[in-house]
């Protein structure tokens, strides 16, 4: 579990020190808003819609570990890529965005696997308790990497030094998966070639209601959450923030995830699932706090936002492993994903159109779908006999 979440760490060093200024990078590239809310939102839209296809081919074939190393190097390859678009021209945005949506895509890769892999691990500990480990270490690189990004920003002016620096720690995340996977066992049981009946049997059933109607009910919040990108162009593009503090704030939000994550982690072990009920409250004001014209008010609503995140990421999570069966963890991870990413997709485009003209209904729209959201948590939470 530790050791996961140290090469964790190091990759998200990488990504979230490029997500902490994808939307200054864009609008500097000739992004507007509603490109940036799209290539955003499609980038989180991909990293979790894709894993529907990632998960059970995991389940499938037994291919955790490969996965895994796939999506961490389109990781560690990708973001220092972004130090060129700068020099290629017109090119520069068509480009920017392809590498910020492949970098995605290795998210989607990677991550059923690395959650099924962790899911057996943490079940020895509490999964609560063991996600939310992962999760603080994996913050810890959200820290630093806004934190690395800020001060070249603030020595160079530019930031193509920046995301060029972010090869270090994307080279190291993969030194330590190697060492860790000639240390670690193969990983769930997943079908291979052969299987028994009784296996077949189990990778092939529904997955419970309860499943559906946590996934629907998670996937409402995530729309409301709308993406970094849409936010950080806003604080730019309204003088709230320079361009050299915006990935400070990242940096605290990010903080604030790891809290968060924690906190709620261990209450999910003591008091169970119903700790998940303040996830819908959360996300509803973020969007009226983090658009406002206020400083102040939009520095509250991105620590909401990180809050909110950190949950999702972290807690949620082991409710999936609790209500999914071992043996279709991966295809569960997978499903759960394509719920968020679609709701990503849309929450990101929605807020990109919407923000200009129009903030009165994009902040109606989102609060009605977390009363939606709440409901269906609660039944999620009592289902029907």
């Amino acid at each position: 579990m530790v050791a996961f979440g140290v090469v964790s760490l190091f990759a998200d060093m990488v990504y979230e020190g490029m997500r902490s200024v994808a939307g200054p990078l864009l609008g500097s590239l000739g992004a507007s808003a509603a490109v940036v809310g799209l290539v955003t939102g499609a980038g989180e839209a991909l990293a979790l819609v894709l894993r529907l296809a990632a998960g059970p081919w995991a389940d499938r074939t037994g291919g955790h570990w490969r996965a895994t190393f796939v999506g961490y190097a389109l990781t560690a390859v990708c973001v220092p890529l972004l130090a060129v678009t700068p020099f290629v021209g017109a090119a520069g945005l068509g480009l920017a965005s392809t590498l910020m949506l492949l970098e995605r895509t290795g998210k989607a890769v990677r991550s059923p696997s690395k959650s099924a892999l962790l899911a057996g691990v943490a079940q020895q500990v509490g999964r609560g308790r063991g996600f939310a480990v992962h999760k603080a270490l994996d913050q810890v690189g959200a820290l630093l990497g806004p934190l690395v990004v800020a001060a070249l920003v603030a020595t160079t002016d530019l930031t193509w030094p920046a995301f060029l620096a972010l090869a270090l720690p994307g080279a190291l995340a993969m030194v330590l998966l190697v060492q860790l996977r000639r240390r670690a066992p193969a990983g769930p049981p997943a079908a291979g070639p052969g299987p028994d009946v009784a296996t077949v049997a189990v990778s092939t059933a529904r997955l419970p209601r309860s499943f559906y109607l946590m996934a629907t009910g998670v996937s409402a919040s995530t729309f409301a959450l709308m993406t970094f990108g849409v936010i950080s162009f806003h604080l730019v593009e309204a003088g709230l923030l320079s361009l050299v503090t915006v990935p400070l704030l990242y940096a605290a939000a990010m903080a604030v995830e790891a809290v968060a994550a924690l906190g709620t982690g261990w209450a999910y072990d003591h008091v169970g699932a119903r700790v998940l009920l303040l996830l819908p409250p959360a996300a509803a004001v973020v969007a009226p706090l983090s658009l406002s014209t206020t400083l102040g008010t939009a520095v509250a609503g991105v620590l909401v936002w990180g809050a909110a995140t950190g949950v999702q990421d972290s807690t949620v999570k082991a409710w999936v492993a609790d209500l999914v069966p071992r043996e279709r963890l991966g295809t569960g991870y997978g499903v759960f994903a394509a719920f968020q990413g679609a709701a990503a997709l849309a929450g990101g485009t929605v807020a990109g159109v919407l923000y200009a003209e129009h903030l009165v209904a994009l902040v109606a729209l989102v609060a009605g779908l977390q009363v939606g959201a709440l409901a269906l948590l609660w039944r999620a939470l009592h289902p029907r006999r």
